[in-house]
C-alpha cells in the first residue's frame, strides 16, 4: 500500500471496518490459504480491499451479506453484526463496503472512500 494514498478519515472507524474484514478472511478462509491487503486510487476514490480463499458465497448470498445477524457460513462465533458495524463506518465518511465472490476460491470485499480534498 503506497504512503502516498490519502484518506480523511477517523482512524478508529477505518480500523475497526478492516480489521473486520481481516478477521472474517482468517475466520473463514482455509487452512494453509492466502489473505490479501491492497489500495490503490481508482479516480477520485481510495479503494481498500481484502482478499480471502474462503472457497467463496453461495449464489446471491451478497444480498445478506450485511444485514445485523446474519451469519451464512457453519462457524457461527460471533454474533453476525461485524459485517454491519462494519459498512456503518464506512458509509459514515461518504463511503461504500461491497462484496464479491470468486466462486470456488474466496471473495473480495472492497472499502471505497473519497481521496483527501475531494467533496
Amino acid at each position: 500500500i503506497a504512503p502516498t494514498l490519502n484518506i480523511d478519515v477517523d482512524p478508529l472507524f477505518l480500523h475497526s471496518a478492516i480489521s473486520n474484514l481481516i478477521q472474517n478472511a482468517i475466520k473463514y478462509s482455509r487452512v494453509g490459504s492466502k489473505i490479501q491487503i491492497r489500495a490503490e486510487v481508482v479516480g477520485e476514490n481510495v479503494l481498500i480491499e481484502v482478499e480471502d480463499e474462503c472457497g467463496g458465497l453461495a449464489p446471491n448470498a451478497e444480498i445478506d451479506l450485511f444485514k445485523p445477524f446474519v451469519q451464512q457460513n457453519t462457524n457461527r462465533q460471533g454474533l453476525g453484526l461485524g459485517l454491519n458495524i462494519a459498512r456503518r463506518a464506512i458509509e459514515l465518511h461518504r463511503g461504500t463496503l461491497s462484496a464479491r465472490s470468486l466462486p470456488e476460491r474466496g471473495c473480495v470485499f472492497t472499502i471505497t472512500l473519497p481521496k483527501a480534498g475531494t467533496k
